[in-house]
């Protein structure tokens, strides 16, 4: 199989190569064990993360996936129950991992066009105590919310359901895979979200260009109990420092750059606007993240427009389900390879 260079695949910002200068530190990073944890560079960035986000401590961890996992595993216990959107990646894209390996039960709450529950629905579903219900204990949100045009939530709404957990004793996590373009967005610091929850996960290898890894943070207590989780679940990693290496860039560099992927994103939403048979509205493109539809009358299917893209031009953009379609901007996708795709799809849906 022949390598797909990044700056031709849309289909993810997860499709991203390190930088030059990631490479450069990961090959000079110092090493160390970090399950024993003496791994000096990712003791840094675990610091960096946690500093960043106004949390005690954090925890380096294998994936957002595994993150998001740990985080539920640390809050909740078996027979415990979860209040997350319907949409969300922990409810939809993480093979229920909670439920399964967690023993914990989900609540699944109808959300708004940007990913939010209504608060009101979330207080409706707090159990009361009753030894017939599940115990209610964790709120999970998402940040930016990818399955909803890549949306980035307002700090006032984290703000309003931080209150409501602490009312009720719940906890909350933010799965903030792409926290960093919701605050670019949005114009904010990280901590005017992250500080109205307990724990946050972001990753670092899509938007911010890491190879591996995303960091787990919070208290130090439920980093404490994090760390054995991680454990549990397989991921102490040794010497991890030549990863961490680029972690540490790209919280530090790569994190202030992500207005340009933005703004490629909403030239891309654009061009596309003026393609006969493409279905967008270019305002709803906030962050990294092109949805778009063909419409009913185009002949050619989602499935044939992404393997002509592929064959006729090298080019990759992912499928969403029925006549969707999802192109993703990130570092390595320049002004260039926008208006090559635009090109490519008008050319293609003129045949059809």
């Amino acid at each position: 199989m022949s390598t797909i260079h990044p700056a031709t695949d849309f289909r993810s910002d997860t499709v991203t190569w390190p930088t030059p200068t990631m490479v450069e530190a990961m090959a000079t990073a110092e090493l160390g064990d970090d399950v024993y944890g003496e791994d000096p560079t990712v003791n840094e960035l675990e610091a960096l993360a946690a500093n960043l986000l106004g949390k005690e401590a954090g925890l380096f961890v294998t994936s957002g996936t595994q993150g998001n996992l740990i985080a539920a595993l640390t809050h909740a216990q078996r027979g415990d129950e979860a209040i997350l959107g319907e949409d969300a990646h922990t409810f939809c894209w993480e093979a229920g991992g909670i439920a399964v390996l967690g023993g914990i039960t989900t609540r699944p709450l109808p959300t708004d066009s940007r990913g939010r529950i209504a608060i009101d629905q979330i207080k409706s579903a707090i159990r009361v105590d009753n030894p017939h219900l599940p115990h209610s204990q964790l709120i999970l949100l998402e940040n930016s919310s990818g399955g909803n045009n890549g949306a980035a939530i307002e700090p006032d709404y984290f703000a309003a359901i931080g209150t409501l957990a602490h009312e009720h004793h719940l906890k909350v996590h933010l799965d903030g895979a792409r926290l960093f373009n919701a605050v670019t967005a949005l114009g904010v610091e990280p901590t005017d979200i992250t500080a109205h929850v307990d724990s946050v996960s972001v990753c670092l290898s899509k938007g911010l260009c890491a190879p591996v890894g995303s960091l787990l943070v919070g208290s130090e207590a439920f980093i404490h109990q994090a760390r054995r989780h991680r454990k549990l679940l397989g991921g102490g990693m040794r010497q991890a420092g030549g990863l961490a290496a680029a972690g540490i860039i790209a919280l530090k560099t790569m994190s202030q750059r992500l207005q340009s992927d933005h703004d490629n994103a909403q030239a891309l939403a654009q061009g596309l606007a003026t393609i006969p048979g493409i279905e967008i509205d270019p305002a709803v493109v906030e962050t990294n993240m092109v949805f778009f539809d063909l419409a009913e009358g185009i002949a050619i299917s989602p499935e044939a427009l992404i393997k002509a893209l592929k064959l006729e031009y090298g080019l990759y953009i992912g499928g969403y389900g029925d006549r969707r379609l999802r192109a993703v901007t990130h570092y390595w996708i320049k002004p260039p390879q926008v208006e090559r795709l635009i090109a490519a799809i008008g050319t293609i849906l003129r045949r059809h």
